[in-house]
């Protein structure tokens, strides 16, 4: 058995009027279009819903099982006015939740000041900024457990629209102490001599880092992993070797001479682009595309990459 909600919509409307007339007005229907609506739902219920010639001055009065139906369908169509509000709320960006999947340095670095912009102007909204190496915020977004994705790093999945969304600076490092930082330009041979802390694989840094090795031919002496930029820096200026990072994370230590850069690549700025991800096939959320303004990245452009 199913329930023909249509019908349904016009017996709860007849109760609610006290009227077949009233409830013509109000969904603009005729009046005889509104008494068969309510035969056939009894018909099709073989029940009999409303009492008929009560009396034009008592009113329409149900039968017990009219009682009945109509209460569940005040249940029905009361979720059905909730369900609207709750979407046009969202809509209008007064309630929802966004998950944004960021790689390490934009979640740590570039984003904070965003963030705190958005939350200022959606207070209602629910938001969550989801960590991780650039490949993990490949694969969360893939399986839809955040909505746009921020990373450094390149991806190559046919599932996923990647578009650049800024430049992100870096730098080759080494503790202020160490002898490498008072040369004026070291040179692959200098660097190779060295030990290279690097992140971990699927990283975007980490990318970049050994793309600069392949391209000038630098073999370090040995290679130490860290989880993360922060502990990188840190352990480079403690003279634990040398590392490619993003100036954003290094200057401050810098700043107060815990790390020199290096001047390598001689007199060329190392650039990264970072990227803005969508999953092909999910459109942009209001919500999502609110997040998008704010951090400066024009979505009409993005959807048409």
């Amino acid at each position: 058995m199913r329930l023909n909600l249509h019908l349904l919509r016009i017996f709860y409307t007849v109760i609610e009027q006290q009227s077949f007339s009233g409830a013509a007005r109000v969904l603009f229907i005729s009046q005889p279009a509104v008494s068969k609506a309510v035969r056939e739902l009894e018909n099709q219920l073989d029940l009999i819903l409303i009492e008929r010639n009560v009396g034009i001055s008592r009113g329409l009065r149900m039968t017990e099982n009219g009682v009945a139906l109509f209460e569940h369908a005040r249940g029905i169509f009361g979720l059905e006015r909730a369900a609207i509000e709750d979407i046009q709320a969202r809509i209008g960006l007064r309630k929802g939740r966004l998950i944004v999947g960021a790689s390490f340095t934009i979640a740590g670095y570039w984003l904070p000041s965003y963030v705190a912009s958005f939350t200022r102007q959606f207070p209602s909204i629910d938001l969550h900024i989801h960590a991780g190496n650039t490949q993990a915020i490949g694969t969360a977004l893939i399986d839809c457990n955040c909505d746009v994705g921020l990373v450094e790093g390149a991806i190559e999945d046919a599932r996923i629209t990647v578009t650049h969304w800024r430049d992100d600076e870096l730098c080759l490092v080494a503790s202020h102490d160490e002898v490498l930082s008072r040369k004026l330009s070291p040179n692959a041979e200098d660097l190779s001599a060295e030990t290279w802390l690097l992140r971990e694989p699927g990283s975007g840094t980490r990318e970049v880092t050994e793309r600069l090795m392949q391209e000038h031919n630098i073999e370090p002496k040995r290679i130490v992993e860290f989880g993360s930029n922060e502990g990188i820096a840190r352990a480079v200026a403690g003279g634990a070797g040398i590392a490619m990072l993003p100036a954003i994370v290094v200057n401050e230590l810098i700043k107060i001479g815990g790390l020199a850069t290096l001047n390598y690549p001689p007199d060329r700025p190392l650039l990264r682009p970072l990227f803005l991800l969508q999953l092909q096939e999910r459109t942009f959320s209001p919500l999502a595309d609110a997040f998008c303004k704010i951090v400066n990245f024009q979505t009409t452009d993005f959807e048409g990459a």
